[in-house]
């Protein structure tokens, strides 16, 4: 039985012994501050940096776009308008201030549990004040990042249903909803099932069955809903995420950019592999992810980021 490990030692599209060009070294590793002639297209989720943004919101964007940051997707967002705890007016002057692009926003509807005919009018609602909110300071994209209930091929079929509402919504607006996924969706349903099934699916497999995230992009409008793949996610989930943007080349319209840690470091991602194909598909937003950094800050994790996206050769 192929486990994780033995999957990640053998998939193709992996690479071992950080053979990338522009591999990092330390986090802290003291580079040029980036300036108009080596400026790239890199995009920061700024959910990578935590708490560390909050005392400062001014002071840290203008720190993100100094390691090279050209944009950022936000993450925060409430109802009140607000990115945690910043009106959104306010953080997009920041933005501004510091020559950085709100392109993006990761949000999820207030609405725990399934989807279902009883909560969607709530659902809508969410949008609607969300596209709104948005709209108001120019972002492109609307992006849920949190996974509905989705245990059998029914179900899942019904969240799309409710992916294309928000997407005319999104798009009555002015703004284009996407979904971010996580490793969970790589998981399978079964018609009639009550929890995803997860291993290894042979000969045997049942009748129906099919990976969460495909019949999520079955069931929906491509003139409503894009998708942001986050590449390491897709990876967790013991999928290639090079063969998903070949096949859903029309429909997979962002990237997140993602390691174990600090980009390269892990020599485990095939970066350069996934630009190659990004840009053969015409996809332009990139944001870089990171999480729970234990080398330093999470500024210093991040600049270590923008340290590796800067020096290697595939990336423009």
């Amino acid at each position: 039985m192929t486990n994780r490990r033995n999957f990640l030692r053998n998939a193709s599209f992996l690479v071992v012994g950080g053979a990338l060009a522009g591999k990092t070294g330390s986090a802290n590793a003291i580079l040029p501050v980036a300036t108009k002639t080596n400026a790239k297209n890199l995009g920061l989720q700024i959910y990578s940096l935590g708490r560390e943004l909050s005392p400062d919101v001014p002071g840290g964007l203008k720190k993100v776009a100094q390691m090279g940051y050209t944009s950022i997707e936000l993450a925060g967002y409430s109802s009140e308008g607000k990115i945690g705890g910043t009106p959104m007016a306010d953080f997009k002057k920041y933005a501004d201030d510091a020559g950085l692009t709100i392109t993006s926003s990761h949000l999820n509807p207030p609405v725990r549990g399934p989807y279902t005919a009883d909560n969607l009018g709530q659902i809508k609602d969410f949008w609607k004040k969300a596209t709104d909110h948005h709209a108001a300071i120019g972002v492109k994209y609307i992006i849920q990042p949190g996974q509905p209930a989705t245990r059998s091929v029914e179900e899942v079929a019904y969240v799309g249903e409710v992916f294309n509402e928000a997407g005319k919504i999104a798009k009555a607006g002015g703004l284009v909803w996407g979904y971010h996924n996580h490793s969970g969706e790589f998981a399978r349903v079964v018609p009639g099932g009550t929890e995803p099934v997860t291993g290894r699916v042979g000969r045997n497999a049942p009748a129906g069955i099919e990976i969460i995230y495909d019949g999520l992009l079955k069931n929906t409008d491509p003139s409503l809903v894009i998708f942001e793949l986050d590449v390491y996610w897709a990876v967790m989930g013991q999928q290639d995420p090079v063969a998903y943007m070949k096949k859903y080349a029309d429909r997979i319209r962002a990237l997140h950019i993602k390691d174990v840690a600090v980009l390269g470091e892990s020599g485990m991602m095939n970066f350069q592999k996934i630009y190659e194909v990004a840009y053969a598909n015409g996809i332009q937003d990139f944001y870089v992810e990171l999480e729970n950094y234990s080398g330093g800050t999470q500024f210093e994790g991040v600049k270590g980021c923008a340290d590796y996206l800067l020096k290697a050769t595939f990336v423009k």
